[in-house]
C-alpha cells in the first residue's frame, strides 16, 4: 500500500490538490470550489476543452472520501508520462504552450467562465503537444472584471519570448530564477529600444511594466477597474497576435547546425545508426533518454521503434528544431528538453521540492551518449569515473560513443586549449566505465575514428 500523499507541487490552490493513493495520481476537488467545478462540467466548456485536446481529461471517482472533511470530489486525470518546466522548453515550445493557454481563456469566456491563472506550470507537453493540466484553474466570469491572470500570463510567456526573440535566446533561462515569471521591468530594462515602437510589446510589456510599479508601490493594483466582456476578449485577440508574431532572429548557437558540419561520411551516419538500431532492438526499452539529442537524428530510430524518449541538449536552437520537427511529422512519443548536463535543472521551489530536479523524476531503462564524453570530459574537466557514476545512476543500459583525440571534432575542442588530458583515450574509458558496467557490444563506427558501446550497469 502507497501512503497516501499530496504532491510537493500542489500546495497554492484551495480549490483543491493532487495526491498520491495507491499507485494512482488523483486531484481532490475542495467544497469550495463546488460550484465552479459544476459550471466546467455542466457548460460544455470541459468537453469542448478536452476534444480539442487543450485540456487533460479526467475520470470521476465516485464514493472516494479524498484526504480531508473538505472533499466534493476526487478526479483521476489522465497520466502525463514526464513531467518538464518552463526553462527546460525551446522557444517554440514556450510560444506553443502561450497560445493554447490564450485559446482556453477564449474559449472558457464563450462559456461563462475564466482562467483565474494562467502560470505556465499549468501546460505540459503530452503526446507531443501542449496540454492545460489543471482542472481547476477554471472559475465563472463576472460581468466587468478585468482578467485576473493578465499580469501572470505576461510574466510567464511573453516576457521570456520577447527576450528570446528581440535580445538572446538563452534568457529563457531567466525562468529558472524567477519562478513566478520574469518581472515586467526586468523585461523591458533587457529589451531593445525598438520594442517600444511595436504597440503590441508597448501596452503588453513596457507599459505594463510601469503601472504595475505604479500601482502596486500604492497598494492598489487593479482594484477598481472594469473591463468590457468585448474588451476582455479583443485584449485575448491582441495577446494572440503578439504571441504569433514572435520570431527567433539569426542567432547562432555552438551545436545548432552541429550535423552540418559533422565529419561523417554518408556511409559512416548510415552505419551509425544501424549500430544504435541493433543495440535497441535487443534492449527493446520502453522509456529512453537521448543525452546530447541535438536535433534528434537518433532519438528518432528509438522512436520508430515504439520508445517513450526525452531528447536532452544544451544548445536551445538545436532542441527548437528538434521540436518543430517531431511537431510537423506528428511524432508523439518524443519531447524535447533543454538541458545541460553539467549543471542539470536542480529541485527548485519552496523547500526544494515545488519542481523536481533532473534526476528526481522517473528514470528511463536505456540512456544513448553519442557525441557527448568528449564534450564532458576534454570541454568541462570531468574525468571518466565522474561521468561512469553519473550515468550509471540514470539507467540500467547505456549505449555511448567513445570519441578519440584523433577525431576532428576533439581536435577542434583542443584547438583552443592546453591538452591535458593524457588518460583520454579509449583503454582509460574502458577501464573506469568497467568498474560500474559490464560491456554487452561494442563497435567501431565505418570510416570513423569512433566506438560505440553497449552497457549494462552491474
Amino acid at each position: 500500500m502507497v501512503q497516501d500523499k499530496i504532491l510537493a507541487s500542489s500546495f497554492r490552490d484551495p480549490s483543491g490538490f493532487l495526491f498520491e493513493a495507491d499507485g494512482k495520481l488523483l486531484r481532490q476537488v475542495n467544497t469550495c470550489y463546488q460550484g465552479d467545478y459544476d459550471i466546467l462540467m455542466s457548460s460544455g466548456l470541459y468537453t469542448r476543452l478536452t476534444e480539442k485536446n487543450l485540456l487533460i481529461r479526467h475520470e470521476e471517482i465516485p464514493g472516494h472520501m479524498g484526504l480531508n472533511s473538505g472533499t466534493y470530489m476526487v478526479i483521476m486525470p489522465e497520466k502525463v508520462n514526464f513531467i518538464s518546466y518552463p526553462y527546460e522548453w525551446s522557444f517554440s515550445q514556450i510560444k506553443d504552450a502561450a497560445l493554447v493557454t490564450l485559446e482556453i481563456q477564449k474559449i472558457a469566456l464563450q462559456h461563462g467562465m475564466t482562467l483565474k491563472d494562467s502560470t505556465a506550470y499549468n501546460i505540459q507537453f503530452h503526446h507531443g503537444r501542449p496540454v492545460f493540466i489543471d482542472t481547476l484553474s477554471f472559475e465563472k466570469y463576472t460581468d466587468g472584471k478585468p482578467w485576473e491572470a493578465y499580469k501572470q500570463f505576461c510574466q510567464h510567456f511573453l516576457a521570456p519570448l520577447a527576450l528570446m526573440s528581440y535580445t538572446d535566446i538563452r534568457l529563457s533561462q531567466l525562468l529558472k530564477l524567477y519562478m513566478d515569471g520574469i518581472p515586467l521591468d526586468l523585461t523591458s530594462s533587457l529589451l531593445p529600444v525598438k520594442t517600444k515602437m511595436s504597440f503590441s510589446m508597448l501596452m503588453h510589456l513596457h507599459l505594463h511594466a510601469k503601472t504595475q510599479t505604479k500601482y502596486e508601490s500604492r497598494g492598489s493594483a487593479g482594484k477598481n477597474i472594469k473591463i468590457k466582456l468585448s474588451n476582455l476578449a479583443a485584449l485575448i485577440e491582441s495577446l494572440i497576435g503578439t504571441v504569433r508574431k514572435f520570431k527567433l532572429k539569426n542567432q547562432s548557437t555552438e551545436w545548432g547546425d552541429y550535423y552540418t558540419f559533422t565529419n561523417y561520411s554518408d556511409k559512416s551516419f548510415a552505419y551509425k545508426k544501424e549500430i544504435i538500431d541493433r543495440y535497441l532492438k535487443e534492449i527493446n526499452p520502453g522509456t529512453l533518454w537521448d543525452l546530447g539529442a541535438n536535433t534528434g537524428e537518433f532519438t528518432r530510430i528509438a522512436s520508430e521503434r515504439g520508445v517513450n524518449c526525452i531528447a536532452f541538449d544544451i544548445d536551445p536552437r538545436a532542441v527548437d528544431s528538434n521540436y518543430n520537427h517531431i511537431k510537423q511529422q506528428g511524432i508523439t512519443n518524443i519531447l524535447p528538453l533543454v538541458m545541460d548536463l553539467t549543471n542539470p535543472s536542480p529541485s527548485i521551489g519552496w523547500n526544494n521540492e515545488e519542481r523536481m530536479g533532473f534526476k528526481s523524476r522517473p528514470l528511463p531503462e536505456t540512456v544513448i551518449a553519442l557525441a557527448l564524453i568528449h564534450h564532458l570530459a576534454i570541454s568541462n574537466n570531468l574525468p571518466f569515473s565522474k561521468i561512469a557514476r553519473f550515468l550509471s545512476e540514470l539507467s540500467e543500459n547505456l549505449i555511448i560513443e567513445f570519441v578519440p583525440k584523433s577525431d576532428s571534432q576533439v581536435k577542434k575542442l583542443l584547438e583552443s586549449r592546453r591538452d591535458i588530458f593524457g588518460e583520454y583515450h579509449e583503454e582509460a574509458f574502458v577501464r573506469e566505465f568497467e568498474v560500474l558496467f559490464n560491456i554487452m557490444a561494442k563497435e567501431k563506427v565505418i570510416d570513423s575514428e569512433r566506438t560505440i558501446f553497449w552497457m549494462k550497469r552491474k
